[in-house]
């Protein structure tokens, strides 16, 4: 094992570079502010020695990028994966600028998942400074929309992984640095309530409110909740003038669940609200991207074992979980692909105006990452 203490990993530097990637705002729904990030990822990557395929997006999204290092074999190699969208919108840096404060650094994705993708791309830069070759390729793919569930890049990521013998995947760490062996699975829903417009003043007995609707239904499906498996309502938009009564209002479900059977009783469940009542307003449930559930395998679990001795070597214990909140890893992890998630840097508030990394962990996981790039045959 290469003395991992040796890199010169510098903090400093580490942080100079993230801030450009932090200030460069990409919620995914704007795909040119996440195209203009793929543009700065692809000047660094090229600078680094890697070769950069630019991938167009689909379905309004953003483009992702390929960047592949340099290596005589033509083998299965490492594919490290990662996403570029936030889910902050244009000018969170207003609100949440890029600060530094005592051993904390804040900003806009920077937590998820900008902070363990730079330290990723560090990790190579080190073991190329200091002419480490790495026993297997190193392919790094960046996409544009996982943050909404990733519609239109599934097929190209299940693709992609099934050319490598690994998957690493810079996430955010979970508590007391631990990654991340298994995911829940994840599904989402798209909701519509259909009402009979009026003039809210004048006739509003001749209306029926679809926000109304709307608002009846949330209380029954967040009702739905138990242990194992969740409903939350994330999203709402519904009416136009305040002097009518709406006659359409939509929204978005996410449900979450340890085991898939559990996930497609809910799904059941949630499909069954659909109601046609023309009288009382209509309601329809249509169902929408889904994560399947991931539990760890051999493969997965011989991963963590090396990490965790990687880890040790440094002095850093390493422990590791299943995790609710969906990622890319979810589908890799069930397709039977050594998956190690959770590799990015600690930190807290992540989706949040809190947002923040803990500086330290920058270099701890740029080390363990060069350490798996090193050691993964």
């Amino acid at each position: 094992m290469i003395d991992l203490m040796q890199l010169p990993f510098d903090t400093e530097t580490m942080l100079a570079g993230l801030r450009r990637w932090v200030e460069c705002e990409s919620p995914t729904y704007d795909a040119r502010s996440v195209n203009g990030m793929m543009d700065v990822a692809t000047r660094d990557f090229e600078v680094s020695g890697a070769q950069v395929e630019r991938i167009a997006g689909r379905m309004g999204f953003g483009d992702c990028i390929r960047a592949s290092f340099p290596h005589p074999r033509k083998m299965p190699g490492i594919l490290v994966m990662g996403h570029m969208d936030t889910v902050h919108p244009l000018g969170t840096l207003l609100k949440l600028p890029w600060k530094l404060d005592g051993g904390k650094c804040f900003g806009p994705g920077i937590m998820d998942m900008k902070g363990g993708s730079y330290a990723a791309l560090e990790a190579v830069r080190q073991l190329r400074y200091a002419n480490i070759a790495t026993p297997l390729p190193l392919t790094f793919l960046f996409t544009s929309d996982e943050e909404v569930g990733s519609p239109s890049t599934r097929e190209m990521i299940e693709a992609e992984a099934a050319k490598h013998k690994y998957v690493l995947v810079p996430e955010p760490a979970h508590a007391e640095r631990s990654v991340v062996t298994g995911r829940y699975a994840i599904a989402r829903f798209d909701l519509e309530a259909i009402g009979r417009p009026s003039h809210a003043g004048a006739l509003l007995g001749d209306g029926c409110s679809a926000i109304r609707v709307m608002a009846d239904m949330i209380a029954v499906i967040e009702s739905m909740t138990t242990p194992d498996c969740t409903f939350s309502v994330g999203v709402v938009h519904g009416g136009q003038w305040v002097n009518c009564v709406a006659s359409s209002c939509t929204g978005q479900v996410l449900s979450m669940a340890k085991k898939q059977s559990d996930l497609d009783k809910g799904i059941d469940r949630m499909l069954a609200l659909t109601k046609t009542d023309d009288r009382n307003g209509k309601f329809v449930v249509t169902r929408g991207v889904t994560r399947p559930v991931w539990q760890p395998n051999i493969k997965t679990m011989a991963l963590y074992e090396t990490a965790a001795r990687i880890n040790e070597s440094l002095g850093l214990e390493l422990s590791h979980m299943s995790a609710g909140g969906g990622s890319d890893g979810n589908f890799t992890g069930q397709m039977d692909i050594g998956t190690l998630d959770g590799l990015g840097v600690q930190g807290a508030g992540l989706h949040t105006l809190g947002e923040h990394i803990l500086v330290d962990s920058l270099a701890e996981r740029g080390r363990l990452m060069a350490g798996l790039f090193a050691e993964l045959t």
